[in-house]
């Protein structure tokens, strides 16, 4: 909002701009250099703690991406899907969506603990979500971004608001849209975001009806699928399958192919490629056009990464991802 401030003399014009400068520190835009001074090690820092873990285990990787989607989609990109339960509020990670199934938090973890030995209360814990997440899609194979810094993090958080706010794997294509384009999101980022499931793994409960019930489906790719996870409630829920059948650990457009051949694993995934859905040509052309899907990706992680950060004085630096200092 404009400030209604006139600058009539040269000490009214003095004042004027210190006022202009103090209210741009308390309504700062993120920006791709926030840390170039107060932590010019951070980059390094990140990646090398990053590339370590996937390096452990690829799927780290599609996990910190998780994480970061997980975070934003609830109250904006503030680091709350990173808090513990406390006596006064019960957190996120025990939320539908993320019960039994988010993860990577101990590498958030040391994360924050290399970034604090090189600038201690510096970076907050939302900040680095949004660089591992960068940093795993190019560790991947995938596009690289300059990304946008400066959040800080949230000092409360809510199960019930992760519960309403992400969208769950049995969503259909209008539910979809819907919920992204709340958030300031576009059809053609639901389904360039969609493509970070070319890299990671889902567990049986997610996928089960899909694979059984449903008619928009391959019947080989369903059959390779039933094999690990069995019919019955109960039984095998927690085994894993990978999210893009042909290769799971490197980031390309394959999901897409996947789609067009009705080889989603989710319902969610093959929502985008239904037989004349709204969103059908999005998913052929970036089937046919990796570049076309890197790009928009990128641009869509870009505008995710812009929902509703706390900067300024709002929220705080965390000492500990886990909990509020």
């Amino acid at each position: 909002m404009a400030s209604a401030v006139f600058c009539l003399s040269k000490l009214s014009l003095t004042l004027c701009l210190i006022l202009v400068c103090f209210q741009g520190s308390t309504n700062a835009n993120l920006s791709t250099n926030f840390y170039s001074k107060s932590c010019p090690d951070l980059f390094s820092t990140v990646k090398s703690t990053v590339h370590s873990a996937i390096m452990k285990e690829a799927r780290m990787g599609a996990s910190l991406l998780r994480l970061f989607f997980h975070d934003c989609f609830v109250n904006g990109c503030d680091g709350s899907v990173l808090l513990d339960d406390t006596s006064s509020f019960t957190g996120e990670k025990t939320a539908n969506p993320n019960r039994n199934s988010a993860r990577g938090f101990d590498v958030v973890d040391n994360i924050k603990s290399a970034v604090e030995k090189v600038c201690p209360g510096v970076v907050s814990c939302a900040d680095i979500l949004a660089i591992a997440a960068r940093d795993s899609v190019k560790i991947l194979g995938g596009p690289n971004w300059d990304v946008k810094l400066g959040r800080r993090d949230a000092r409360t958080t809510s199960r019930a608001a992760a519960n309403n706010g992400i969208p769950p794997p049995t969503s259909n294509l209008n539910r979809l849209v819907s919920r992204f384009n709340a958030l300031g999101l576009s059809t053609r980022d639901l389904v360039a975001l969609s493509g970070g499931h070319t890299i990671g793994q889902a567990r049986c409960t997610s996928f089960r009806a899909r694979i059984y019930n449903e008619t928009n489906i391959d019947r080989s790719f369903a059959q390779t699928r039933q094999r690990t996870c069995p019919r019955a409630t109960g039984s095998g829920d927690n085994n894993l399958a990978p999210l893009d059948i042909q290769t799971p650990t490197y980031f390309d457009n394959n999901y897409f192919k996947n789609l067009v051949n009705r080889r989603g694993l989710l319902h969610s995934d093959q929502q985008l490629f239904n037989g004349g859905g709204s969103t059908d040509s999005i998913v052929r052309g970036y089937s046919d056009n990796p570049r076309s899907f890197s790009s928009d990706f990128v641009a869509a992680m870009i505008r995710m990464g812009d929902i509703s950060p706390l900067t300024g004085s709002r929220g705080e630096i965390r000492k500990n991802c886990r909990r509020v200092n």
